[in-house]
């Protein structure tokens, strides 16, 4: 028999939609936020010629620009006020957590519940800065010598004002996409740091699937080649949605205790252990690690092309490092593998949760509490890891196979894919939450209880 919450789940409608007033305000607030950070990404920088800036773009095609500026949603090329977008905050997030677990001093503040937490989040905001300042400084060097040498410098007039205006503007940027994103979370709906990058991954939807209908009616691309590609996307979304839910749950078993009231009967629950553990950060590192050497590869092999043995050297890798070949395909799957297994390793602590099932009577049956339920915990992990590894090299290369050995043009690639994914899965999940805490407030008024009246 369901029970009272799996009924009211499954009565969820759009009239109880219509009825949930704070759900709307939340939704609207989330995007009209949404759309702020959309035209700030077209408020170019002061400075900046346009047309070189074009010109950068087109000759680092595939590079670690290239992917910056996916997250951002085109305002990297467009060299806007929030060029960096919130990648600088995603960065200093991901070292701290990881400091976290390498550190015991910031180890200790994360146990120490919301003060630790607000202590964190300030380290976190102070290590933005610090990389915001550090990579506006390089763009503004940057773009003061791009196309120096031929008069085509994208900066119309260098120097030191024009490094301190562009270090200060990319700053500010960021920040307040940084703060904008934590009002959506607090009084919106979903995370707003995952919204924000996940609008500037849509934002490239529309103008690409208008290009690939224009295709099929020039006779540019056949209908068949047409409806693989929506199907393929189709059958990944599938996949995604399914491999992201799944989960290993182990079952823990509580024993009889005495309380005030009695002896109390033995409880039991379950460990939920995520497939994909690691979530996004491996394709994201690995994808980041590869085109970094790409694109430093990219300017030296244009810049010395021909006048020296190490122009040529760089010209040979950025060769052997172009999107789809052999040697790029490997070192990619190597990077989310090996993220995989030391992300997932940095986050869950199996003697940690071991200790505290321990310490509060659960024991998992058949394994001895303490270093046989870390062991146990610990082979279960690995196994799942394997897993979870073998599903997100599959995701993000097959992508790029159909991209560079079969010519389809797949707009979505596999990081950008389960970005979307995701928080679109943690999204429709807290629009149900607070439809569902609707309804029960409801029921509580339609029964006139005590508490209700008050």
């Amino acid at each position: 028999m369901a029970s009272a919450a799996e009924q009211l789940a499954a009565n969820l409608s759009l009239s109880s939609f219509s009825k949930a007033t704070e759900l709307k305000k939340r939704i609207w607030f989330t995007l009209g936020a949404l759309i702020i950070f959309r035209l700030l990404s077209y408020v170019p920088l002061p400075g900046i010629d346009p047309v070189a800036m074009s010109n950068l773009f087109q000759r680092t095609q595939g590079g670690v620009l290239d992917f910056f500026n996916m997250f951002s949603g085109g305002a990297l090329e467009r060299m806007s006020v929030i060029a960096l977008g919130v990648m600088p905050y995603i960065t200093a997030s991901i070292v701290i957590q990881l400091a976290t677990s390498l550190s015991p001093t910031l180890g200790a503040l994360k146990k120490e519940g919301e003060s630790g937490r607000k202590k964190l989040n300030q380290y976190t905001r102070y290590g933005t800065v610090f990389l915001c300042a550090f990579q506006g400084y390089g763009i503004a060097v940057g773009l003061e010598g791009w196309g120096a040498g031929q008069g085509a410098s994208a900066v119309i007039d260098p120097g030191l004002v024009f490094r301190i205006s562009c270090v200060t503007t990319l700053v500010g940027g960021t920040m307040f996409l940084m703060w904008l994103g934590e009002q959506i979370t607090s009084r919106g709906i979903g995370n707003g740091i995952s919204l924000i990058i996940m609008a500037g991954i849509v934002a490239h939807l529309p103008t690409a699937i208008i290009s690939l209908f224009e295709q099929g009616r020039t006779g540019a691309m056949s209908p068949l080649i047409i409806i693989g590609i929506i199907v393929v996307a189709l059958g990944l979304i599938a996949f995604i949605c399914f491999m992201e839910r799944a989960q290993r749950k182990i079952l823990i078993q509580y024993p009889k205790r005495q309380t005030a009231q009695g002896m109390m009967q033995g409880d039991s629950s379950h460990l939920p252990l995520k497939i994909n553990t690691a979530g996004v950060i491996p394709p994201i590192f690995a994808s980041s690690l590869l085109l970094m050497p790409l694109t430093v590869a990219q300017f030296s092999g244009q810049r010395a092309a021909g006048e020296s043995a190490w122009g040529d050297t760089m010209i040979a890798v950025t060769t052997a490092l172009q999107h789809g070949s052999p040697l790029y395909m490997a070192l990619y799957a190597f990077g989310i593998i090996f993220f995989c297994f030391f992300y997932t390793a940095v986050i869950f602590n199996p003697e940690e949760t071991a200790d505290n099932l321990k310490k509060y009577g659960g024991f998992i049956p058949g394994i001895r509490p303490g270093q046989r339920t870390a062991e146990y915990l610990d082979f279960v992990l690995t196994r799942i890891t394997v897993v979870g590894a073998a599903y997100l090299t599959l995701i993000c290369l097959l992508p790029e196979f159909l991209i560079s050995r079969l010519a389809v043009p797949f707009y979505l690639g596999g990081t950008s894919l389960l970005i979307v994914v995701n928080v679109t899965i943690d999204t429709v999940t807290q629009i149900q939450s607070h439809l569902l805490a609707h309804q029960y407030e409801g029921l509580i008024k339609k029964a006139r209880l005590r508490g209700g009246r008050r």
